[in-house]
């Protein structure tokens, strides 16, 4: 399967999110062509923070299969620096992302510290599926301006 298809099991995620009344934003993360794990924003409903939709699938991955070696991880939102700081700890090799974020993406937009910095570095390629991606967060701010 192609990157684009992997982030659209993103974008289901993200609807999850949606649906639950959290900030859209979907994970998934793959190895050998298969989905270890899978995850959604859970801040609100978990009251914290740090509840991003890397940070829940990241941890359900490593339980599940320990080294993150061969894995890629797509996500619908270009991840802050919690989000790539985890990644960069955990030797994760790749990262793929959907929609850019200028005020705090950390792989890219804003800086860049997932190539280069550490003694680890993510490979990492933004903009895939960056429409739906971009429509579904654009979408729910603008729902919540309204109410």
């Amino acid at each position: 399967m192609k990157d684009s298809d992997w982030m659209r099991y993103a974008l289901e995620e993200a609807e999850t999110a949606l649906f639950e009344r959290e900030v859209p934003v979907g994970a998934v993360i793959v190895k050998n062509d298969r989905i270890v794990a899978s995850a959604h924003n859970r801040c609100e409903s978990l009251s914290d923070p740090t509840m991003h939709a890397e940070m829940i699938a990241l941890k359900e991955a490593f339980a599940a299969i320990g080294s993150l070696d061969g894995c890629t991880l797509y996500v619908t939102l270009e991840p802050c620096v919690m989000c790539i700081g985890a990644m960069i700890h955990m030797r994760l090799p790749r990262l793929v992302y959907g929609a850019f974020d200028p005020d705090s993406g950390c792989c890219g937009s804003r800086i860049d510290l997932g190539d280069k910095w550490f003694d680890h570095s993510v490979q990492t390629i933004g903009g895939i599926l960056e429409p739906e991606c971009t429509k579904i967060l654009k979408d729910f701010f603008i729902s919540r301006r309204s109410e």
